[in-house]
């Protein structure tokens, strides 16, 4: 779910502008899972330009007011999440946690950082939603220790149907800043891409694990 158009289409601007986001249908990507991708994504490039981490930093804040309420605690999922959920937490007054991807191995063993009480109501913040996996690692973390896990913000998502099923399977809402067909939308307009590039872009969207294999 998106908030608002014209926002959405202004972090899309955002996250073209600084190169946090890169558009390369005739020079694929390779991810982890293997499979080739026309996008790389690496939302943490807004952290160093402040007017944009300011204009983000609110945006966050205003979605987790509007669609969850005000919660207790706001958690961060490591590690893209941190910094955003740290500035989020400090723009509303609320104390902060962040989730690793698994506990630590050493000290104390912790898996969740920070103070938390058992019944606490929890917004989750992330940066990026692929196939949603390790958020809702993240989600059932935190649910596992007796934290009220009311939803997650994130900046971007591909818009994967596999995330939207997931999230729905794990009873979790989730939200987003903007997302992949406002990006290359925003894209086409300020002339980063071509409308073939844009053919290329919505094919791999549809099928991502089978474009150009």
């Amino acid at each position: 779910m998106i908030l608002n158009t014209d926002k959405a289409l202004k972090v899309a601007e955002f996250l073209l502008q600084v190169k946090a986001v890169k558009l390369q249908p005739n020079l694929p990507f390779t991810w982890a899972s293997g499979w080739n991708s026309p996008i790389y994504c690496d939302n943490r490039v807004t952290l160093s330009y402040p007017a944009i981490r300011t204009f983000i930093r609110q945006l966050y804040s205003e979605a987790v007011i509007e669609q969850f309420g005000k919660p207790d605690v706001i958690a961060g999922v490591a590690t893209g999440g941190i910094a955003q959920g740290a500035l989020v937490a400090q723009e509303l007054g609320l104390p902060f946690i962040y989730v690793r991807s698994t506990a630590k191995g050493h000290g104390m063993g912790n898996q969740i950082e920070g103070h938390y009480e058992k019944g606490q109501k929890v917004v989750v913040i992330e940066d990026l939603i692929s196939t949603g996996g390790s958020s809702l690692k993240a989600i059932e973390a935190l649910r596992e220790v007796g934290l009220d896990v009311r939803g997650l913000v994130a900046t971007f998502t591909y818009g994967f149907n596999v995330a939207e099923e997931q999230f729905r399977q794990h009873a979790c809402k989730f939200v987003t800043l903007t997302n992949y067909d406002y990006l290359i939308e925003e894209a086409l307009k300020e002339e980063y891409i071509t409308e073939k590039d844009l053919i290329s872009l919505r094919e791999w969207k549809e099928n991502p694990s089978e474009w150009k294999k």
